[in-house]
Order: structure tokens, then sequence, then C-alpha cells
């Protein structure tokens, strides 16, 4: 694996970070997983433009065109030998003091990782974890390197690994998953949780959103319940590697795979192809 460190291309072996930069240190340090499709990345535009205003609000100055993004990954895609892929593009604080600081970091260290994609599920179970989703660390949620919570939440499921997990609130509404957006169907009504239970405003849950929208499909965010879940009629979870993945069974509850998450997968299918 070859990874983009700050203006060079290295094998994996030489790319260092300073044990002063403050995103390993003290995390500050933020990111995007994005996929490549044969050369193209999806939602591009999406995914750089919640990493500045996330940079923004942590105090990191950072700023890239499009353009230069599509250059490095050009470069990626080649010293790796991939045109679909697994992008992380990773901005941390950079070196600093020991202590932290109030003022802008205005030398942040960029880092993109890519690898080749790896084997998708055309179903997944999931799991009501029993450890509960932490708050966000500032007014919402931010794609960040405070990942303990999550970390913990994998740890939980080691007895079914391919599984996905589902967060609670510590108020006990339905949250999110691991790594992913939660989505139910019941009578051809989709419902996710509210960004209000501080869960992660994802970019392919946007996207999903859209496309129902656009489907005519109704979408309701709010408050809910693992009573809500239990009757569903269908369960889907969306993350950018992975799009629209249903969900056979939460627990000892099953779920059927109907025409809501396949006609999304179609679309989302669709707008891969235009791209």
């Amino acid at each position: 694996m070859y990874v983009y460190v700050n203006g060079e291309i290295l094998p994996k072996e030489q790319a260092t970070v300073s044990v002063f930069d403050h995103g390993f240190m003290y995390g500050l340090g933020l990111f995007e997983t994005f996929r490549m499709y044969n050369g193209k990345p999806f939602l591009l535009a999406e995914h750089l433009d919640r990493l500045s205003h996330s940079a923004e609000e942590v105090g990191i100055s950072y700023s890239f065109s499009l353009h230069e993004v599509q250059k490095v990954l050009d470069e990626l895609m080649m010293a790796n030998g991939l045109r679909d892929a697994y992008v992380r593009w990773n901005v941390s604080a950079g070196a600093g003091g020991l202590g932290l600081q109030s003022g802008v970091y205005t030398t942040p260290t960029l880092i993109v990782y890519m690898k080749p994609l790896p084997t998708m599920p055309s179903s997944k179970r999931a799991h009501i974890l029993s450890l509960r989703r932490n708050t966000p660390e500032g007014e919402k949620r931010w794609k960040s390197h405070h990942f303990m919570n999550n970390a913990l939440a994998k740890q939980e499921l080691f007895h079914d690994p391919q599984a996905e997990g589902i967060f609670l609130t510590k108020d006990g509404y339905l949250a999110e998953g691991i790594v992913s957006n939660l989505f139910w169907v019941k009578e051809g009504t989709v419902y996710t949780p509210s960004l209000s239970t501080g869960i992660l405003n994802g970019v392919t849950r946007k996207f999903v959103i859209r496309l129902l929208e656009e489907q005519g499909t109704p979408v309701v965010e709010g408050l809910f319940t693992r009573t809500e879940l239990n009757a569903a009629d269908e369960v889907f979870v969306t993350n950018s590697i992975q799009e629209v993945v249903p969900i056979t069974a939460v627990h000892h509850t099953m779920y059927q795979m109907s025409t809501v998450s396949d006609g999304l997968r179609q679309a989302y299918r669709k707008a891969v192809h235009e791209l």
C-alpha cells in the first residue's frame, strides 16, 4: 500500500507523523471515507464540504480544491494499481507543543489512505449494543479521531464480527450503527433517527434521503425506540463504502428484504453509473 503524506506518496512502511501531532495526542483530527468507482470519487464535493466545515469548527486551517484532490487521488491510484478503491482522506491538527492550544492550527497533517475494496455484503445481521452512544464532543458530531466509543462497540460484537451494532442514546432512543446510519420501513414510509440524537449526518444518509424523496417515498426523522424497530417491515443501513445494506435480523426479530431497499440500491447504482 502507498500512502499520501503532506505532498509525498510513500510506501506504508515509510509513512509517519510527528509524535507531537495533536491529532495523535489529543484526537484533533477529521476524516472522510469515500469510494472510487472506476477512478472517480462518488459524492466527493459533499465529503469535502463536510470536512471543510468541520475543520473550521475544530480550529484547523485547511483548504483543498476539487482539482487538487483529484490529482492526489489519481497519483495514489497509479501507485496502488487501483481504479475501484476505498479512500480515507485524513486531516489532523499537525505538530504542536505538549499541552492544548487555543489558537488555530495552521500547518495540518494531510494523510490519504487507499486500499482495495473489501467484499461487499449482500445483507447483514444487527445487534442492539449494550454500550450507549456517546454524546458529540461539540454541538454536533464530526467524523473525527474520537473513535473510542465505536471501537469498544466493535469489541462487543466479537461473537458476530460480520454483524452491525446499533447504538441507543443514553435516553434509550435509536441512534446509528457503528459505521453506518440506520433506516427502517413501515407501511411504505421510511424512518430514520433525527440528528438531535447526536448521530453523524452521513453523506450517504443525506443522499439516500434525497433519492427517497425523488421517488416520492415519505421519510420521517425523529426520536424512536426499539419498539418501532421491532415492528418494522424492513431495515437497512447505509455508508459510503457499502452503500445500502439490508438488515435481515436484529437479535431474534427477522425482517423481509422488500422493494424499498431494492429500489434504493438500483437508484444508487444508477447515480454511480451516471458519474
